[in-house]
C-alpha cells in the first residue's frame, strides 16, 4: 500500500485511468469485430460503413497510445485487405 499522500493519489489516478483505457480498448475491439462480422456475412455496404467507423476508432485509440500505432496500422491494413477480397 502507498505510504505518502502523493503515492496514494497516484494509486487512485491509476485506477481511474485503467477503467477509462479498458473502455476505450473495448470500443476498439468492438469496432474491429463489427467489420469482420459484416465481411463474414458478405454485406459489402455494411462492411464499408463499419470499416470507416472502425478506422476512426482505431486511429483515436492509437493516438492516445492505448494500443501501439503499428498494431493499429496492422489491424487497419488487414481489415482493408479483407474488404478488398470481399469486393473481388
Amino acid at each position: 500500500m502507498a505510504n505518502s499522500a502523493q503515492a496514494r493519489k497516484r494509486a487512485r489516478q491509476a485506477v481511474k485511468l485503467n477503467v477509462a483505457n479498458s473502455a476505450l480498448r473495448s470500443r476498439y475491439r468492438t469496432a474491429v469485430k463489427g467489420v469482420r462480422k459484416a465481411i463474414a456475412t458478405g454485406d459489402k455496404e455494411a462492411a464499408i460503413a463499419n470499416f470507416r467507423a472502425a478506422t476512426s476508432v482505431i486511429d483515436s485509440i492509437a493516438a492516445k497510445r492505448i494500443v501501439h500505432r503499428n498494431k493499429a496500422a496492422r489491424h487497419k491494413s488487414r481489415l482493408a485487405a479483407a474488404l478488398k477480397a470481399l469486393a473481388a
